[in-house]
Protein backbone atom coordinates (compact mmCIF):
# COMPACT_ATOMS: atom_id res chain seq x y z
CA UNK A 1 0.00 0.00 0.00
CA UNK A 2 1.06 3.19 -0.72
CA UNK A 3 -0.45 6.14 1.84
CA UNK A 4 0.29 10.15 1.46
CA UNK A 5 0.65 11.42 4.98
CA UNK A 6 0.19 14.95 5.21
CA UNK A 7 2.74 16.49 7.46
CA UNK A 8 2.95 20.37 9.37
CA UNK A 9 3.54 23.21 7.29
CA UNK A 10 5.59 24.94 10.60
CA UNK A 11 3.95 23.89 13.82
CA UNK A 12 5.15 20.17 14.64
CA UNK A 13 1.80 20.17 17.14
CA UNK A 14 -0.10 20.05 14.14
CA UNK A 15 0.79 16.29 12.83
CA UNK A 16 -1.77 13.99 13.64
CA UNK A 17 -2.13 10.65 15.57
CA UNK A 18 -2.83 9.22 12.47
CA UNK A 19 0.03 10.04 10.54
CA UNK A 20 2.02 9.00 13.14
CA UNK A 21 0.82 5.53 13.16
CA UNK A 22 0.98 5.66 9.38
CA UNK A 23 4.93 6.27 9.62
CA UNK A 24 5.47 4.03 12.51
CA UNK A 25 3.53 1.44 10.29
CA UNK A 26 5.62 1.98 7.04
CA UNK A 27 8.15 -0.21 5.85
CA UNK A 28 9.78 2.50 4.21
CA UNK A 29 9.63 6.71 4.03
CA UNK A 30 9.60 7.95 0.72
CA UNK A 31 10.66 12.17 0.94
CA UNK A 32 11.32 14.95 -0.85
CA UNK A 33 13.79 15.92 1.56
CA UNK A 34 15.34 12.94 3.52
CA UNK A 35 17.02 15.74 5.63
CA UNK A 36 14.01 17.59 6.68
CA UNK A 37 11.53 14.17 7.40
CA UNK A 38 14.34 13.21 9.23
CA UNK A 39 14.41 15.90 11.57
CA UNK A 40 10.76 14.99 11.95
CA UNK A 41 10.92 11.23 12.61
CA UNK A 42 13.68 11.44 14.76
CA UNK A 43 11.10 14.85 16.78
CA UNK A 44 8.77 11.77 17.29
CA UNK A 45 11.27 8.68 18.03
CA UNK A 46 10.35 7.38 14.63
CA UNK A 47 13.32 5.48 12.67
CA UNK A 48 12.70 4.35 9.06
CA UNK A 49 14.59 3.83 6.01
CA UNK A 50 14.12 6.70 3.62
CA UNK A 51 14.13 6.93 -0.40
CA UNK A 52 14.61 10.48 -1.84
CA UNK A 53 11.95 11.48 -4.25
CA UNK A 54 12.03 14.86 -5.43
CA UNK A 55 11.84 16.73 -8.09
CA UNK A 56 14.69 16.61 -9.61
CA UNK A 57 15.22 13.09 -9.57
CA UNK A 58 11.49 11.78 -9.74
CA UNK A 59 11.78 9.68 -12.96
CA UNK A 60 15.10 7.84 -11.19
CA UNK A 61 13.42 6.70 -7.99
CA UNK A 62 10.16 5.62 -9.25
CA UNK A 63 11.09 2.48 -10.07
CA UNK A 64 12.65 2.05 -6.83
CA UNK A 65 9.77 2.59 -5.35
CA UNK A 66 7.29 0.87 -7.49
CA UNK A 67 9.54 -2.38 -6.93
CA UNK A 68 8.77 -1.58 -2.96
CA UNK A 69 5.31 -1.41 -3.64
CA UNK A 70 5.64 -4.51 -5.63
CA UNK A 71 6.94 -6.63 -2.88
CA UNK A 72 3.65 -5.87 -0.98
CA UNK A 73 5.61 -3.17 0.89
CA UNK A 74 3.36 -0.21 3.24
CA UNK A 75 5.44 2.81 1.75
CA UNK A 76 4.54 6.22 3.33
CA UNK A 77 4.81 9.74 0.92
CA UNK A 78 5.89 12.37 2.14
CA UNK A 79 6.83 16.31 1.16
CA UNK A 80 8.97 18.66 3.00
CA UNK A 81 5.27 20.26 4.10
CA UNK A 82 1.76 19.77 4.04
CA UNK A 83 0.01 17.62 1.61
CA UNK A 84 2.21 15.18 -0.77
CA UNK A 85 1.68 15.95 -4.46
CA UNK A 86 0.46 19.53 -3.67
CA UNK A 87 2.72 21.33 -5.94
CA UNK A 88 5.17 18.86 -4.70
CA UNK A 89 7.04 15.44 -5.97
CA UNK A 90 3.83 12.67 -5.77
CA UNK A 91 1.66 13.11 -8.57
CA UNK A 92 3.57 10.66 -10.56
CA UNK A 93 3.77 7.93 -8.22
CA UNK A 94 0.53 7.69 -6.97
CA UNK A 95 -0.52 7.31 -10.76
CA UNK A 96 1.79 4.45 -11.04
CA UNK A 97 0.42 3.05 -8.15
CA UNK A 98 -3.04 2.85 -9.67
CA UNK A 99 -2.07 1.50 -13.08
CA UNK A 100 -0.75 -1.34 -10.95
CA UNK A 101 -3.60 -1.88 -8.49
CA UNK A 102 -1.56 -0.95 -5.90
CA UNK A 103 -4.00 0.61 -2.98
CA UNK A 104 -3.28 4.29 -2.27
CA UNK A 105 -4.49 5.61 1.12
CA UNK A 106 -3.94 9.27 2.11
CA UNK A 107 -3.62 10.98 5.98
CA UNK A 108 -5.77 14.34 5.50
CA UNK A 109 -3.68 16.93 7.42
CA UNK A 110 -2.19 20.81 6.77
CA UNK A 111 -2.13 22.66 3.60
CA UNK A 112 -1.08 25.88 3.57
CA UNK A 113 -3.22 27.21 1.07
CA UNK A 114 -6.54 26.08 2.10
CA UNK A 115 -4.95 27.91 5.59
CA UNK A 116 -3.87 30.90 3.93
CA UNK A 117 -7.92 31.04 2.38
CA UNK A 118 -9.45 31.27 5.60
CA UNK A 119 -7.44 33.65 6.96
CA UNK A 120 -7.60 36.25 3.67
CA UNK A 121 -10.68 37.32 4.26
CA UNK A 122 -11.96 36.96 0.87
CA UNK A 123 -14.50 35.09 -0.49
CA UNK A 124 -14.17 31.13 0.58
CA UNK A 125 -17.08 29.43 -1.17
CA UNK A 126 -14.92 28.85 -4.54
CA UNK A 127 -11.74 29.26 -5.30
CA UNK A 128 -9.14 28.12 -8.00
CA UNK A 129 -5.50 27.30 -6.59
CA UNK A 130 -2.86 28.28 -9.13
CA UNK A 131 0.03 26.92 -7.61
CA UNK A 132 3.61 28.63 -8.68
CA UNK A 133 3.78 31.14 -11.84
CA UNK A 134 5.99 31.17 -14.37
CA UNK A 135 9.22 32.23 -13.32
CA UNK A 136 9.64 34.70 -16.36
CA UNK A 137 6.99 38.14 -16.47
CA UNK A 138 5.72 38.05 -19.83
CA UNK A 139 5.19 34.25 -19.11
CA UNK A 140 3.54 34.89 -15.83
CA UNK A 141 1.15 37.67 -17.36
CA UNK A 142 -0.27 35.35 -20.40
CA UNK A 143 -0.74 32.75 -17.30
CA UNK A 144 -2.52 35.04 -15.34
CA UNK A 145 -4.70 36.51 -17.91
CA UNK A 146 -6.37 32.49 -18.45
CA UNK A 147 -8.23 33.72 -15.23
CA UNK A 148 -8.86 37.53 -15.63
CA UNK A 149 -12.65 37.32 -15.50
CA UNK A 150 -12.57 34.23 -13.06
CA UNK A 151 -15.27 34.94 -10.03
CA UNK A 152 -13.69 32.76 -8.43
CA UNK A 153 -10.93 33.20 -5.40
CA UNK A 154 -7.30 32.78 -7.08
CA UNK A 155 -4.49 31.00 -5.02
CA UNK A 156 -1.19 31.32 -5.71
CA UNK A 157 2.04 30.13 -3.75
CA UNK A 158 5.60 32.27 -4.56
CA UNK A 159 9.04 32.63 -3.81
CA UNK A 160 10.66 35.42 -1.68
CA UNK A 161 13.03 36.14 -5.07
CA UNK A 162 9.68 36.58 -7.31
CA UNK A 163 6.80 37.60 -4.62
CA UNK A 164 7.40 41.13 -5.54
CA UNK A 165 7.68 40.85 -9.40
CA UNK A 166 4.64 38.48 -9.10
CA UNK A 167 2.41 40.55 -7.03
CA UNK A 168 3.29 43.97 -9.55
CA UNK A 169 2.34 41.33 -12.75
CA UNK A 170 -1.03 40.28 -10.93
CA UNK A 171 -1.85 44.23 -10.44
CA UNK A 172 -1.03 44.80 -13.94
CA UNK A 173 -3.43 42.13 -15.17
CA UNK A 174 -6.19 42.34 -12.49
CA UNK A 175 -6.37 45.75 -11.37
CA UNK A 176 -6.28 46.97 -7.98
CA UNK A 177 -7.78 44.00 -6.45
CA UNK A 178 -7.77 43.00 -2.70
CA UNK A 179 -5.32 39.99 -1.84
CA UNK A 180 -4.03 38.71 0.96
CA UNK A 181 0.19 37.24 1.51
CA UNK A 182 0.97 34.94 4.34
CA UNK A 183 3.83 33.79 5.45
CA UNK A 184 5.20 31.26 8.03
CA UNK A 185 1.91 30.15 8.75
CA UNK A 186 1.61 28.14 12.12
CA UNK A 187 4.85 29.08 13.00
CA UNK A 188 5.66 31.77 15.71
CA UNK A 189 5.99 34.90 13.50
CA UNK A 190 3.20 33.60 11.17
CA UNK A 191 1.81 37.16 9.17
CA UNK A 192 -0.90 37.95 6.91
CA UNK A 193 -0.76 41.18 4.85
CA UNK A 194 -4.15 42.44 3.89
CA UNK A 195 -5.13 45.06 1.56
CA UNK A 196 -5.34 46.05 -2.42
CA UNK A 197 -2.52 44.83 -4.04
CA UNK A 198 -0.73 47.94 -4.49
CA UNK A 199 -0.80 48.36 -0.60
CA UNK A 200 0.65 44.84 0.05
CA UNK A 201 3.25 45.90 -2.49
CA UNK A 202 3.80 48.59 0.24
CA UNK A 203 3.93 46.53 3.09
CA UNK A 204 6.35 43.74 1.69
CA UNK A 205 8.99 46.82 0.35
CA UNK A 206 9.06 47.59 4.15
CA UNK A 207 9.78 43.86 5.11
CA UNK A 208 12.57 41.19 4.53
CA UNK A 209 11.39 38.38 2.46
CA UNK A 210 11.88 35.10 3.04
CA UNK A 211 10.07 31.79 2.79
CA UNK A 212 7.31 30.68 0.67
CA UNK A 213 4.48 32.88 0.30
CA UNK A 214 0.92 32.27 -0.27
CA UNK A 215 -0.89 34.63 -2.17
CA UNK A 216 -4.80 35.27 -2.56
CA UNK A 217 -6.52 37.50 -4.70
CA UNK A 218 -9.86 38.32 -5.36
CA UNK A 219 -11.70 37.01 -8.10
CA UNK A 220 -13.32 39.05 -10.65
CA UNK A 221 -16.50 39.99 -8.96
Amino acid sequence: MLIMVATPIGNLGDISQRALAALESADVVVSEDTRKTGFLLNHFGIKKPQISFREDNETRALPKVMEFLALGKVVALVTDAGTPAISDPGFTLVRSALEQDIPVSAIPGPTALITALVLSGLAVHSFTFRGFPPRKSAARKRWLEIDLVSPHTLIFYESPYRLLAFLEDALAVFGDRKCAVANDLTKKFETVYRGTISSVIVDLNKEPLRGEYCVVIAGAG
